[in-house]
C-alpha cells in the first residue's frame, strides 16, 4: 500500500500538478530518505506527528543541511496532503511539522595581521585619532556597539587598565583594556579637551555630540575600505575577532565568555567563580595587542 501511495503521488505530481521532473525527483528522494529511518513495523499511513518530527530531528543530527531539511519538510507536507486528499488517512500528521532550528553561522573574523593593518591608520586629523581609539577599544575589549557608544570618559579606569561597561539587561562588568588601546584613548582625550561637549561621552562628533551607532558603523566601514581589508569592517566583526583570537591563544572559553558579557553567565556559578584577576591574567597572556600590558 505504501509503495503504491508513493507511485500514485509521483503520478499526481507529474500529471495533475505538472511540476517539473527535477522537483518530482527531489520529492521522491527526500521521501525515500525518510522511509529508510522507519522501523520494520512503520509505514507512511501509520505515522504520527511526533514520529515524523523525530525523523526530522534525526536527519538534523546526521548533519543534513538547512536547505535539504527544508526540502524534506516540504516533501512530507505535500505527500501527506495528497494522502489526505485520497482519503488514505484521516488526519494529516505533517501539517504542523517544523524543521529543527539551525544554528546561525558565526561571522568570519579577521586574522591578526588584518586587524593590525586596519589599526595602523594615518592619524592626521582629530577624527582619525578618535576612530583609531574606537577600533582599538572594540578589538581590545570585545565590546558591543551599544556598549561602546554609551561609554563616558569616566568609565575608563587608566590606573587599572580597565573599562566599566554597562551591558545587556543593565548588567555592569569590568573589562581589561590593552596597552595600545589605552594609548589611543589617551591621545583622543587630549584632542577632545578642545571640543565643547554636551556631556561626558567618551566618543563625540566634531560638534561635541555623542557619536551615534550609525556613525560608528560608517566610520569603521570607511577605514576598512581605505586600509583595503577586503571585507566589510563593522563593530561586531572586531568583537568576534577579539573572541576568536582570545580563544585561539588561551583556550579558556569561560573567561572569554565572561569578558564578552554573555547574559547566560550572569546567573551561573561559573560567572561568580571567575574573578577579575583571573580574567586579567588570561587577557594579558593571550590578546595579540595586550601582551606585556603596562610594560614600556
Amino acid at each position: 500500500m505504501a509503495d503504491k501511495a508513493l507511485a500514485d503521488f509521483e503520478r499526481y505530481l507529474r500529471t495533475e500538478r505538472q511540476v517539473s521532473a527535477y522537483t518530482v525527483r527531489n520529492y521522491l528522494f527526500e521521501l525515500n530518505r525518510v522511509a529508510k529511518l522507519f522501523t520494520e513495523t512503520d509505514s507512511w499511513l501509520t505515522q504520527q506527528h511526533d514520529s515524523l518530527q523525530a525523523v526530522l530531528a534525526k536527519l538534523h543530527r546526521k548533519g543534513l543541511s538547512p536547505r535539504s531539511l527544508s526540502l524534506t519538510l516540504s516533501s512530507l507536507k505535500q505527500f501527506y496532503e495528497f494522502l489526505l486528499r485520497e482519503q488514505l488517512i484521516k488526519v494529516n500528521p505533517a501539517i504542523s511539522l517544523s524543521a529543527p532550528k539551525q544554528g546561525k553561522p558565526l561571522p568570519k573574523n579577521m586574522d591578526v595581521d588584518s586587524v593590525t593593518h586596519l589599526l595602523e591608520i594615518d592619524t592626521n586629523d582629530p577624527l582619525s585619532f578618535r576612530d583609531k581609539a574606537i577600533m582599538e577599544l572594540f578589538y581590545s575589549s570585545g565590546l558591543r556597539l551599544a556598549e561602546l557608544a554609551a561609554l563616558n570618559a569616566a568609565d575608563i579606569q587608566f590606573s587599572q587598565a580597565q573599562v566599566k561597561v554597562l551591558g545587556k539587561g543593565s548588567k555592569e562588568r569590568i573589562v581589561p583594556i590593552g596597552k595600545l588601546a589605552l594609548q589611543a584613548i589617551t591621545q583622543w582625550l587630549d584632542i577632545k579637551r578642545d571640543i565643547p561637549c554636551e556631556d561626558d561621552a567618551l566618543f563625540v562628533t566634531a560638534k561635541g555630540k555623542r557619536l551615534a551607532h550609525r556613525s560608528i558603523q560608517a566610520r569603521l566601514a570607511k577605514w576598512g575600505q581605505e586600509q583595503a581589508i577586503g571585507i566589510k569592517v563593522h563593530p561586531h566583526k572586531l568583537r568576534h575577532s577579539f573572541a576568536t583570537h582570545m580563544l585561539e591563544s588561551s583556550a579558556d572559553l569561560r573567561a572569554v565568555q565572561e569578558l564578552l558579557g554573555h547574559a547566560n553567565l550572569s546567573t551561573t556559578q561559573v560567572y561568580t567563580s571567575l574573578d577579575f584577576q583571573h580574567l586579567a591574567k588570561v587577557y594579558d597572556g593571550a590578546h595579540p595587542r595586550a601582551k606585556k600590558r603596562g610594560q614600556s
